[in-house]
């Protein structure tokens, strides 16, 4: 199984101060904006693709800027992964991760392909769910076990997109960033996506179909919401019941330097 991860975003809340201690390494990294490459002993990235290769997925493509130089120097000389064939993308401007996945059509070609975000180490079990499954795919996170098993605060998970689920288990619709009243009405059991796929090459299309979101980026919920709503597509929506853990600011860093501390990525 071929995987995308996304790790060319711009790091705008990494920049920020923190109130939360982090080593010089850590801030050093940090003011880059490369959140996949803080070190926790090993990178953060490092931890995200060990999972991957847990899964079963045995060729990875990063979608970097140009100017992320220091990761292709990781990942090509200072630490080549063992498990994993590492390739690289492109994303010329930080125009969203609807757009970032178009930079990688080339990699995935033909095939399916899992895609994720390199700031997020996700439960394997939810990766591997979406490698066994025959189409497209997502993990339907429970809002409850995420506040419970995360480092990810109720003020926070108030923006993730939310799922609504037929009662077959295929999703229909997909609301990114709920206003406070739909996030009130669906609850604390509501199904809601981190941003982990699996795709066909049809979500290209979609990608290249949508209009840019009010912050003007290419988002993927709304490529997804296009694949279903417009072409079609049938993504299954599996349950789960884990936590994630989030590096999205500085604020991050102590809570999961803790949780990382026994853990020996093996990418």
């Amino acid at each position: 199984m071929k995987a995308v991860v996304l790790a060319r975003g711009k790091g705008t809340r990494m920049r920020r101060a923190a109130t939360g201690p982090a080593s010089a390494d850590q801030s050093r990294v940090a003011d880059s904006g490369v959140k996949g490459m803080i070190p926790f002993g090993r990178p953060f990235l490092d931890f995200v693709l060990s999972v991957l290769a847990d899964a079963g997925c045995r060729e990875v493509c990063l979608v970097i800027g140009p100017e992320h130089d220091s990761v292709r120097e990781y990942y090509e000389r200072t630490r080549v992964p063992e498990r994993l064939q590492v390739s690289f993308a492109i994303q010329h401007e930080a125009r969203g991760t609807a757009d970032a996945v178009l930079s990688a059509r080339l990699f995935a070609g033909d095939d399916p392909f899992l895609t994720i975000n390199s700031d997020n180490l996700y439960p394997v079990e939810a990766l591997r769910a979406l490698v066994a499954l025959d189409g497209p795919g997502l993990p339907a996170f429970r809002r409850s076990a995420l506040l419970e098993r995360s480092n990810i605060d109720r003020d926070r998970i108030a923006s993730f997109a939310l799922l609504t689920i037929d009662e077959r288990g295929y999703l229909t619709d997909i609301v990114e960033k709920p206003d406070p009243e739909t996030f009130a009405r669906h609850g604390d059991h509501a199904a809601v996506s981190m941003n982990c796929w699996r795709f066909e090459p049809a979500i290209f299309e979609a990608c290249a179909s949508i209009e840019p979101s009010s912050r003007g980026e290419f988002e993927l919920p709304s490529a997804v919401r296009f694949a279903v709503k417009t072409m079609g597509e049938r993504f299954r929506a599996v349950p789960i019941e884990a936590g994630v853990l989030d590096l999205s600011n500085r604020d991050d860093i102590a809570e999961i330097e803790r949780r990382l501390a026994h853990v020996d990525p093996r990418p």
